[in-house]
C-alpha cells in the first residue's frame, strides 16, 4: 500500500550531525597523574578542548586542555581522578565546550558542563552556544539609559542601577550576600535569572530553590551549580556557562539579571588550576591567568546590539579586608560597588548596605533630577551625622551648636528606617521613590517612577509676573553639581 504522505522531509537536523561528525579521532595515553592534573602523551589538541579519558571500567571522564608541552597534555578532569591509570587512552573531541541553550532552560539546574544537575529529564537545545567567548564590540554596545528594579529600597533609591551595569557586593563571610542576592532574585523586574553559585556548600542549593527562589521564580530563572567539592575546573567553567546562557537570553531581547555567587571562589580555583599548572604565584599566592581571566569574563556582561545582561557579582573579601587583590582587581572592571558592614549586620541592620562606601557609577544617569536631589538630601545628612558620630554617641556634641547636625540627628532614626528592610518585603520602584520623598521632603513627580527617568528633564518654575526672559542661574554651582 503506497503511502498518502506526499510533504517534503526535513533532513537539516541530520545533515548538522553529520557535517559536525568527527571523522579522524586523535588519540593519546596517560603517562601520570600530578595532583589536580592529568598527563598524557597526545592526543593532537588545542588549549580549552574537550576530551575524554576512558577508564578500565568502561566507564569515561570529562577533561579540559589546560597546558600543552612538547607532546605533553595537561588535562583537568571534570571529576574525580580516582580510576584513572597509565595507559588510559585520551580522546580529543575536536571542540571546546558548548553550552546547550534554549528556552527549556528556564527552570532547571544544570551542571558545570551545561548538563541537567536535576532530575527533569534531559534539556532540547534550541542551539550551543561556546562556553568560553568574546565580549560584545565595544563600538555596538547600546547605552544604558533604563533604570533596572531590585526591589531593595537601599538600592533603587540612592544606588541605584541600570539595565546592563555589572555591580559587585562586596562583604566578608555571613554577612548577608546570598540573602541580597536571593532578594533581588524574587523582586527584579528582569525578564531572565541567570544565577551561578559557584563554590558554595551543597546544603544552599536545595535552601536557594525552595526557601528564596520559590516555585514563581524559579520558573524565570536558570540557575548553574559547582559545589565547593566539585574539582577547580568545574568550579572555574561553571562561571563561563551561566555567562553563556545569559548571553543567549540577551541575544533575543531580553533583559536579563545574571547572579553569581561568588568571584572570590572562582578565583581561587583558578589559582588552584594555574599552580598545578606551573604558573608562578604573585600577590596573596594568585596566579597570573587569575587577574588575565577577570576582564575577559567580566566584560562578557552588560549591553550589545540586542538586549542587556545586568550583572551582580558577590565577592567575598576574606578578613573583611577591601583591598585583598581580587576585590581591588574587581573594583577597578565593574561599573560599580555595594558594601556590606559587618557592625550594621551584628546591630542586626539588614540589608547590611553601606551607602556611604557605596556607589553606582551610572545612577545619576538612569534618575530623574527630583529623584537626583532627594538622593543629594539624604547622603549629606548620612554623611554629616557618620563623621560626628563620635561626639553625638558620647555627649560631648551640645544641640544648637550647628544647624546641619541637628537636622542629621533628628532625622537620622527615619534614615536608618528607610533603609532597613525584612527578607521577606517587597518593595516597587514605585513606593521606594514615595517613600524617598517622604523621607527627603523633595517632592519626585509620577514622570520619575517609569524605568526612562533618566530622560526626563528638570522643568524650571517661573513667575507670571515675571518678563519673558528666564531668570538667570547663579553662577555659583549648586551643591547638588558638586556632589560625587
Amino acid at each position: 500500500m503506497r503511502s498518502s504522505y506526499t510533504g517534503e522531509f526535513n533532513f537539516s537536523k541530520y545533515l548538522e550531525q553529520v557535517c559536525d561528525a568527527e571523522t579522524i579521532h586523535y588519540i593519546g595515553q596517560v603517562t601520570g597523574v600530578k595532583g589536580l592534573e592529568v598527563q598524557s602523551e597526545g592526543p593532537r589538541s588545542v588549549i580549552g578542548e574537550i576530551c575524554t579519558i576512558k577508564l578500565g571500567d568502561g566507564s569515561s571522564i570529562l577533561a579540559e586542555v589546560v597546558g600543552l608541552n612538547g607532546k605533553v597534555v595537561k588535562l583537568s578532569p571534570f571529576g574525580d581522578t580516582k580510576g584513572i591509570e597509565v595507559g588510559c587512552e585520551v580522546i580529543a573531541t575536536g571542540s571546546v565546550l558548548q553550552v546547550p541553550v534554549g528556552k527549556s532552560l528556564l527552570g532547571r539546574v544544570l551542571d558545570a558542563t551545561g548538563h541537567p544537575y536535576d532530575d527533569l529529564g534531559e534539556i532540547v537545545p534550541e542551539k550551543y552556544y561556546p562556553a568560553v567567548a568574546s565580549a560584545p564590540n565595544a563600538m555596538t554596545r547600546l547605552p544604558i539609559t533604563k533604570r533596572l528594579q531590585t526591589g531593595i529600597r537601599a538600592i533603587d533609591s540612592l544606588l541605584t542601577v541600570g539595565k546592563g551595569q555589572r555591580v559587585g557586593i562586596f562583604a566578608g563571610s555571613g554577612i548577608g550576600k546570598s540573602t541580597l542576592l536571593s532578594m533581588v532574585a524574587r523582586n527584579t523586574n528582569a525578564d531572565v535569572n541567570v544565577i551561578g553559585l559557584i563554590g558554595e556548600r551543597g546544603r544552599e542549593l536545595l535552601d536557594f530553590i525552595n526557601r528564596d527562589l520559590g516555585e514563581e521564580g524559579l520558573k524565570r530563572s536558570v540557575l548553574v551549580v559547582a559545589t565547593s567539592d566539585q574539582p577547580a575546573i568545574c568550579r572555574v567553567r561553571a562561571a563561563y556557562v551561566c555567562t553563556a546562557i545569559a548571553e543567549y537570553f540577551r541575544d533575543q531581547g531580553k533583559d536579563v539579571m545574571l547572579m553569581f555567587d561568588n568571584l572570590t571562589r572562582f578565583s581561587l580555583a583558578q589559582r588552584e588550576i594555574g599552580i598545578s599548572n606551573g604558573e608562578p604565584p604573585t600577590e596573596k599566592g594568585f596566579t597570573p591567568s587569575v587577574f588575565n581571566m577577570l576582564p575577559k569574563l567580566l566584560e562578557r556582561t552588560g549591553t550589545n546590539d540586542k538586549g542587556s545582561i545586568t550583572a551582580l557579582y558577590a565577592v567575598l573579601v576574606e578578613g573583611d579586608d577591601m583591598n585583598n587583590p581580587i576585590a581591588d582587581a574587581v573594583r577597578g572592571i565593574l561599573d560599580g560597588h555595594v558594601v556590606l558592614d559587618r557592625k550594621l549586620a551584628q546591630a542586626n541592620h539588614y540589608p547590611a548596605i553601606d551607602v556611604l562606601q557605596s556607589i553606582s557609577r551610572l545612577s545619576k544617569r538612569v534618575s530623574g533630577p527630583n529623584t537626583k536631589q532627594a538622593v543629594t538630601r539624604i547622603r549629606r545628612l548620612m554623611s554629616t551625622y557618620e563623621e560626628n558620630e563620635t561626639m553625638i554617641t558620647a555627649g560631648i556634641y551640645q544641640k544648637g551648636t550647628s544647624a546641619e547636625i541637628d537636622e542629621a540627628i533628628e532625622m537620622h532614626p527615619a534614615i536608618e528606617e528607610f533603609l532597613m528592610q525584612e527578607e521577606e518585603e517587597m518593595c516597587t520602584m514605585e513606593d521606594t521613590l514615595k517613600k524617598l520623598s517622604d523621607l527627603s521632603g523633595i517632592e519626585i513627580p509620577e514622570s520619575e517612577y517609569d524605568e526612562n527617568a533618566g530622560n526626563v528633564k528638570e522643568t524650571q518654575p517661573q513667575d507670571d509676573e515675571n518678563s519673558e526672559t528666564p531668570e538667570q542661574p547663579d553662577s555659583k554651582p549648586s551643591f547638588t553639581d558638586t556632589l560625587i
